[in-house]
Order: C-alpha cells, then sequence, then structure tokens
C-alpha cells in the first residue's frame, strides 16, 4: 500500500476546519460539473464502473479521455470493445507523471479542445506505485480540480484503488470529491472540504537536502549566467541527458528570473540526487499567493503569469512549500 508518513499526525483532526461549499463538483443545474471519487476493488468493479460512465458520452457523442496508469487503460479498452474506439487515451504514469502538469495539459487541454460540449474524462492520478514524496501534490492537484473546473461543462472520474491504497488516502479522497461511488452507487461526500483549504493542508515541509549536496547562492539578474553554469555542471555530472538538461534549465531559469525580479534578498539554489533522480531546489524570500498558480493556462496575450506552467511541463516532480522566510521550490528530474 502507499503508506504516507504525515507532518504533525499528533495535532488537531484534520477535518475540524474543513468547511463544505455548496453546489461544487456535483452536476447541479447552477453547476454542470461533476467531480467523482470512485473506490473500486477488483478490475471487474474498476472496468463495470468505468464503462458506466463513460455510457452517456459514447450514447451522445460527446467527447471522453481515459488517463489512467499503465494497464488500466486496457481494462477499460476490453470492457468498452468497439466502442472504444470513440474514446481518446493517455497514460498517466506518462501525461500525468508530475501532479502540477494534469490539470493544464490533460484536463483543460481536453475539455478546451471541445468548446461548447460536454468533456467526459476519467482521470487516476493515485495509484499504488505513487511515491510518498508524490502523494502531497497529487492530493493538491485533486483538490484544485474543484476551483478550477466549477461551472464548466466537464464531469471527471478519479478511481482509487480501494484494495490496495491506504485508508488516509481513501479518506483523503473523500476530502477532495464532492461525490463518491462504489458499488453501491453514487452519494454526496460528507467529508468534501473547501479546496484551496484542503490543498493548502499539503503544503508540507519538505526533506533536508543531504549534507553533500551542493549549493550557490545569487542576487539580482547579472548573476543568473553563473546559476546556469552551476546547474549545467551539476545536470552533467549526475548523468542527465542533454535534452533533459536544457528541460532543467529552463525550468531553472523560469524560477530563478522570478527571484530576481519579484523578492527582496538573495536565492540560493541546492542540487543532489537521489534514488535515481536529480533535485534541484530553489530558496528565496517570496511567496506565491495564487494557489492556482502554474495550473492554469494564462491568456494568449499575456505577458506573464506562464513560468510555473513551464516548470510543471518540464520537471517529473514539483513540490512547492511555503515557511515563514520564504518558500521552497523542488525540482525531481529523473535519471
Amino acid at each position: 500500500m502507499l503508506d504516507i508518513a504525515r507532518p504533525g499526525a499528533a495535532g488537531p483532526d484534520r477535518r475540524s476546519d474543513m468547511i463544505h461549499p455548496a453546489g461544487r463538483g456535483t452536476g447541479t443545474a447552477a453547476d454542470p460539473f461533476e467531480h467523482i471519487g470512485l473506490f473500486y476493488r477488483d478490475e471487474d468493479e474498476y472496468a463495470t464502473a468505468c464503462a458506466g460512465f463513460l455510457d452517456p458520452a459514447l450514447s451522445s457523442g460527446d467527447p471522453a479521455l481515459v488517463a489512467v496508469p499503465g494497464d488500466n487503460g486496457r481494462i477499460i479498452k476490453d470492457r468498452l470493445g468497439a466502442r472504444a474506439d470513440a474514446v481518446a487515451f493517455a497514460d498517466m504514469t506518462v501525461a500525468g507523471r508530475n501532479p502540477g502538469r494534469i490539470i493544464p495539459s490533460v484536463l483543460l487541454a481536453f475539455a478546451g479542445a471541445h468548446p461548447g460540449r460536454r468533456a467526459w474524462i476519467i482521470g487516476e492520478p493515485i495509484w499504488k506505485g505513487r511515491s510518498p514524496i508524490e502523494y502531497p501534490a497529487c492530493v493538491a492537484h485533486e483538490a484544485l480540480i474543484n476551483a478550477v473546473f466549477t461551472g464548466l461543462r466537464v464531469a471527471i472520474l478519479c478511481p482509487y484503488n480501494s484494495s490496495q491504497l491506504d485508508a488516509m488516502v481513501l479518506a483523503d479522497a473523500e476530502r477532495t470529491h464532492p461525490l463518491v461511488a462504489d458499488v453501491a452507487g453514487t452519494r454526496p461526500s460528507p467529508a468534501y472540504a473547501d479546496p484551496i483549504k484542503v490543498a493548502g493542508m499539503f503544503d508540507w515541509p519538505l526533506p533536508e537536502p543531504p549534507r553533500d549536496a551542493a549549493f550557490h547562492t545569487f542576487t539580482g539578474t547579472d548573476a543568473l549566467p553563473e546559476v546556469r553554469t552551476f546547474v549545467t555542471e551539476r545536470a552533467g555530472a549526475a548523468g542527465l541527458g542533454e535534452q533533459r538538461v536544457a528541460d532543467l534549465l529552463l525550468a531553472v531559469n523560469e524560477l530563478t528570473t522570478n527571484t530576481t525580479e519579484h523578492t527582496s534578498g538573495p536565492g540560493t539554489l541546492t542540487m543532489w540526487t537521489e534514488h535515481d533522480t536529480l533535485v534541484c531546489q530553489l530558496d528565496d524570500l517570496g511567496r506565491i499567493a495564487d494557489p492556482l498558480a502554474g495550473r492554469v493556462p494564462v491568456p494568449d496575450n499575456a505577458t506573464r503569469g506562464r513560468g510555473l506552467l513551464i516548470v510543471n511541463e518540464l520537471a517529473d516532480l514539483v513540490r512547492l512549500h511555503h515557511h515563514s522566510s520564504g518558500t521552497t521550490i523542488r525540482l525531481h528530474f529523473g535519471l
């Protein structure tokens, strides 16, 4: 099972300060958006529920997308049979490797490609193979779906394997989905809570970098060439491929430029490798005020605001933590 160690486990019950906003993700006349957490126990329950969810789309000719991990797509295709030809499929272990890019690059991209029509999406962002370091980003993603899609003609079903996932993971799913479903049917989730508050609850402190990590402190735009040299040398020494080095440099350039333009003090880059991953961390004195930054594409004519979108698109994982002295942003690139 995905066993998650939670900061402050001995503190107050995390449900205590929750609110339950009405009409979010429940498919009312005022708000056609639906967001359903599906709890399934085996392949048959999975296939039956997913095919049933897609039935209205296939009957009406609405656009449908299935973005699930690995072989789960085959399970749904087999149950749909010839009807699967009318459904788009994506492997969530690739498209959603970084949970921060699922909303802009998978969900919004698909819905936006079919304007004026109701989009039906099965998205499975949490599975047994997800690591504990990825998990907080996954829950924040699930919560923020509700803030991004409210009012839109979109239905999203998020399956959770209840036979493999930790009980607390399932409890978190009840907090992030206005509706929950299982073999007994679909019902409102009594634990559903305000999406911005829930996402904020998963702004967890990050583990300290190892003692042998390399670091570089910079101040002002004149220092950015030295930053690029620092990143290039460490990435090359770690064995990151040429194209991925270019991706990392672009992501770091977006973050460090924001540091020099929007904060009053220096920034520090720290780099190290762990578990076949190159990690690059930026610490500065700034604070990102918009909880949806990096999740929602900006208008085509906007001249700013794409930095975190670009970073989410390029990195395999982005973790962000606000603290009393500023912000830590940690990028993971698989080696």
